[in-house]
């Protein structure tokens, strides 16, 4: 390990207040994005100037994975049945906090390509389908945010880990005949939604826990890594797969979900492989659980900063 002068800290957290919006009465508590950026600033020790605002994603970006008719719907803020299926309301307020949500990934996925880890506070709207939405997802963040990176020339492969208890058909589906993309899924086969068929799909049973969910991550994460080679790992960590979720159906501990994300980021720094994390579903009775779920990813980011950005950077103990 390098020694200390040589290892900053240089992970982001990518965070807006306007990725809260007012949708309702609803099993989805979007007051988690500032409750998690608030229980990060109460931690103490992350400087002001790793939280980073981002911009909206524009039109321009949106175009890169979804339709003109259904980007049109969006700007407009209409209610069609491209955008009803998303079983949420639609307003400016909504539509702007997706889009918020969606440049706070492409801006995630950047800083990640230069400093090594990345945090978005928001995104994982994975259910997004070109021509319209589904699953509470209006924008898919993760394919706009992938295509902007291959279209600016930043990374050429890249990889998707989606460990949300749901699986990410849309992005599945966009990616289906894109050899410069793999999407590997770990989760709950018997729930929503109707699967697409990824590069590599992992159904779980319903019920299992830290145990075997943490061996089958085991034997297939390197597998991904190692046979793909990415450039970039877009990492889902939803925390929708903790116990008792409301619209999940696993059995994992907050224990359970901090050493699936260690798994995550340590494969990835070990390989000097750049993480970009996006939070995803999280739907517990008490939106707190949730929020501690999402907090413990955020402090396992920044505590891995240090070693994993010595690794990104070649550096070793005797090079310190």
């Amino acid at each position: 390990m390098c020694e200390e002068k040589t290892c900053s800290s240089r992970c982001s957290f990518v965070y807006s207040p306007e990725y809260y919006c007012d949708i309702g009465a609803h099993v989805f508590p979007t007051e988690k994005y500032r409750l998690v950026h608030q229980a990060l600033l109460e931690d103490g020790d992350i400087p002001a100037e790793r939280f980073l605002a981002p911009e909206a994603a524009s039109r321009e970006d949106l175009l890169l994975v979804h339709t003109e008719e259904y980007v049109r719907d969006l700007f407009a803020f209409r209610h069609t049945a491209r955008t009803r299926s998303s079983e949420l309301p639609i307003s400016e307020p909504i539509i702007r906090a997706n889009l918020l949500g969606t440049g706070g990934t492409i801006l995630c996925c950047r800083r990640a390509l230069s400093e090594g880890l990345s945090m978005n506070l928001a995104g994982g709207f994975h259910h997004a389908f070109p021509d319209h939405a589904e699953g509470f997802c209006y924008v898919n963040d993760i394919a706009v945010a992938i295509r902007r990176m291959r279209a600016d020339g930043r990374a050429a492969r890249v990889a998707v880990v989606d460990l949300d208890v749901h699986q990410g058909n849309a992005t599945a589906f966009i990616f289906r005949s894109d050899p410069s993309v793999f999407t590997f899924s770990m989760h709950q086969e018997n729930n929503y939604p109707v699967k697409q068929p990824g590069m590599l799909d992992v159904g779980l049973e319903d019920g299992i826990g830290d145990e075997d969910y943490l061996g089958l991550l085991d034997a297939h994460l390197p597998e991904v890594l190692d046979a793909f080679r990415p450039e970039l790992v877009v990492y889902l960590a939803g925390a929708d797969p903790l116990a008792g979720d409301q619209l999940g159906g696993l059995a994992l501990t907050l224990e359970g979900l901090r050493k699936r994300d260690d798994r995550v980021i340590g494969n990835c720094a070990r390989r000097r492989i750049p993480v970009a994390g996006v939070l995803g579903g999280g739907y517990a009775q008490n939106t707190q659980d949730t929020v501690r779920a999402h907090h413990a990813t955020c402090r396992a980011m920044w505590e891995a900063t240090r070693n994993a950005d010595c690794r990104m950077n070649g550096e070793t103990a005797e090079a310190g």
